[in-house]
């Protein structure tokens, strides 16, 4: 259809809520029509497979300007930005990290810390991770946009 998941999530157990991340796969802004395309076929999906019991509501947005990193290109992409991450398990003695995006390669991504130091998060250890609103971050966003 012409968008890129970049999260899709299942909150809450009486009433779940299916949340749907995406951009658009030619980079620019995802708009409410965007919205609506995808929210109307990813409904049709899961009414047609019902993987969830019951009632549920279904909530498709864009990523936003501070982002889930959820993919490699996202941490690749964003690199020189502030982001947060936490980890399920300890890496380095620690969960949580606050750093600048160096990158990511298939097996980890990494943030150079407040410190100077370098970590390696492996993915499958990566529980959540986002990318802190700055302006810097505003103003990469609105030129990366006018460029596509």
């Amino acid at each position: 259809m012409g968008y890129e998941l970049v999260r899709v999530a299942v909150m809450g157990r009486d009433r779940p809520t299916v949340q749907v991340m995406a951009d658009r796969a030619d980079g620019n802004l995802i708009a409410v029509e965007d919205c609506e395309a995808i929210s109307h076929a990813v409904s049709a999906v899961l009414d047609v497979e019902d993987p969830i019991e019951g009632a549920w509501n279904l909530e498709v947005s864009s990523a936003g300007i501070d982002r889930p990193l959820t993919r490699v290109k996202d941490w690749n992409r964003f690199a020189g930005h502030i982001a947060r991450a936490e980890t399920d398990m300890p890496v380095d003695g620690r969960k949580r990290f606050s750093g600048t995006v160096i990158g990511a390669d298939e097996d980890a991504a990494r943030l150079r810390l407040d410190d100077g130091t370098e970590v390696s998060l492996p993915h499958e250890r990566i529980r959540r991770a986002r990318l802190v609103l700055t302006d810097a971050l505003i103003a990469a966003t609105a030129n990366h946009t006018r460029t596509n």
